[in-house]
């Protein structure tokens, strides 16, 4: 279409494209090689093509005279990732006033955001959190040389705040006005996510505050799984790019009450020898992801048992059966998320934000507490020799390592996972290659299931271990667990998790699917 192209020059023309911009000229300068942001002065030194994903921001220049367009370009040189670079494109029509220019550029240059954007809002309004401990602790010079420049090129307008102690985003969400936001970001691994929900969920208007602001994730810490399932990617600039780009995507929330504690989990609860190596390896964060290989050579050559009793509100009981659900629920486009599914249909309401007492803080708790008799219908199950209890709201739980394969964003339901500890290293070692390989769902030592609810009461006098709940660690005490659906929300690249399925493991490996 003609109103689709933009002519600048006799030599220079803009093209709209079905998925990218097509530029067409003759190369009169070259790109600027710095580390941050590079500037093109000219047309063609610029890629004859550039995907509207990547397009961060488009304008006329004050001059009137140049046509701005800020895109992130790909590095390859020390590690994979993306770099801002401005293309400054001269406008050469002399003979035309700056009020005739202005008008023909302008709606152009909004057909252009309006392709590059999508369903995704522009200029989100975001407030940033930056852990410097995170991880081998250098969140802070990520988040300022890497990470910012892509987020000033797409004109979101930012505040920025400093932790300097654990626990401290707690209460600054709580306090947070978020009449002032679209989107948390924590800088971090995912420790700090945790905590932005925690403190939100702290709040008189929970559940609203839940489900306006979307917390998303640049990933800086060891594991980095959150990034890892919204975005694909656990490189900090690609993360950045996806949350300019992404799309607001409700996602399940656990309450895990112990005592008379009430906390909120987005990621995982685990107990056994994923909690222990969670937890035991938090001295060698310096490590970055090696630590977990090397606690988990320790932990698997000990061959440790944790003895406990598991009571389960089971949903979906065997391996064929949720491969059924997954399927149903990709197919029919109802993973629960906010926007198309992979198949554009409409996703369903969340019933989570209209459930509860009557008022906007946290929707009461179906089931009750840890501290409440155990509820009818579920199932007590004794574990003499449990090895490891792996419960998941999302798919990855570190670049390679996906666990949970037929996790949904906002399914209302739990993956669980439970392994008996009582095996050989070798057959532990060829557990742990299953789950790199794509095979780990299909692993005959592996109990997988859908579930609603749980509780699991360690034994007393068992060896005592960890739990952890994101990464983080409580009490060697009962605790117990049920799934709100669509109770959180975030920014997703696509509305679902960037993982491979049950379905789709012959296809690709966790890591190619990180990589690619």
């Amino acid at each position: 279409m003609e109103h689709d192209v933009l002519e600048l020059s006799p030599a220079v023309i803009l093209s709209l494209g079905k998925d990218a911009l097509f530029i067409s000229g003759q190369p009169v300068g070259k790109p600027c090689r710095t580390c941050g942001v590079g500037v093109m002065e000219a047309t063609s030194a610029a890629p004859s093509t550039i995907d509207y994903y990547n397009i961060l921001w488009a304008e006329i220049a004050e001059d009137h005279r140049h046509v701005s367009i800020d895109f992130a370009s790909q590095v390859r040189s020390h590690c994979l990732g993306v770099r801002n670079v401005k293309l400054a494109i001269p406008v050469l029509r002399p003979e035309e006033s700056i009020r005739v220019i202005r008008q023909s550029i302008t709606p152009w240059i909004e057909r252009l955001l309006d392709r590059s954007y999508g369903s995704a809002a522009r200029r989100k309004r975001a407030w940033v959190v930056v852990n410097p401990h995170a991880g081998p602790g250098k969140a802070d010079v990520i988040w300022d040389t890497e990470v910012r420049p892509i987020f000033e090129a797409a004109r979101m307008p930012m505040t920025v705040v400093q932790t300097t102690y654990s626990g401290e985003a707690v209460n600054l969400a709580k306090d947070l006005n978020i009449d002032d936001y679209d989107i948390a970001i924590p800088c971090s691994g995912d420790g700090l996510p945790h905590e932005v929900f925690n403190g939100l969920g702290k709040r008189q208007d929970a559940r609203h505050a839940l489900s306006k602001i979307a917390v998303c994730h640049i990933p800086c810490g060891s594991g980095n799984a959150m990034s890892c399932n919204l975005y694909g990617t656990h490189h900090p600039t690609l993360a950045a790019l996806a949350i300019v780009k992404g799309v607001p995507t409700p996602l399940d929330l656990v309450s895990v009450t112990q005592g008379d504690r009430r906390t909120l989990s987005f990621l995982s609860q685990a107990l056994g020898m994923i909690a222990d190596l969670d937890i035991t390896t938090e001295p060698l964060r310096w490590m970055g992801a090696a630590r977990f290989t090397y606690g988990f050579l320790v932990l698997a050559m000990q061959r440790r048992i944790y003895p406990c009793d598991i009571a389960v509100k089971v949903e979906i009981e065997h391996k064929e059966g949720v491969k059924a659900h997954y399927r149903h629920q990709i197919t029919q486009g109802a993973t629960g998320v906010g926007g198309p599914g992979r198949q554009g249909q409409a996703s369903p309401p969340t019933p989570a934000l209209t459930e509860g007492n009557g008022d906007i803080g946290l929707p009461q708790l179906k089931y009750g507490t840890v501290m409440d008799k155990l509820p009818d219908g579920w199932e007590l199950i004794p574990y003499e020799k449990l090895g490891n209890f792996y419960c998941g709201n999302m798919a990855y739980m570190a670049p390679d390592t996906n666990f949970f394969s037929a996790a949904l964003a906002s399914d209302g339901l739990l993956d669980l996972i439970t392994v008996d500890g009582d095996i050989s290293l070798f057959k532990s070692i060829g557990m742990q290659l299953s789950v790199e390989s794509g095979h780990f769902f299909d692993n005959p030592l592996v109990t997988y299931r859908k579930v609603s609810a749980y509780r699991i009461i360690p034994r007393p006098k068992s060896r005592r271990g960890y739990i952890s709940i994101d990464g983080e660690s409580i009490p060697w005490e009962p605790f117990q667990a049920e799934v709100h659906q669509g109770l959180g929300l975030t920014l997703s690249r696509n509305g679902v998790f960037e993982a491979p399925g049950p379905l789709e493991w012959d296809k690709v490996t966790n890591t190619e699917r990180l990589r690619a």
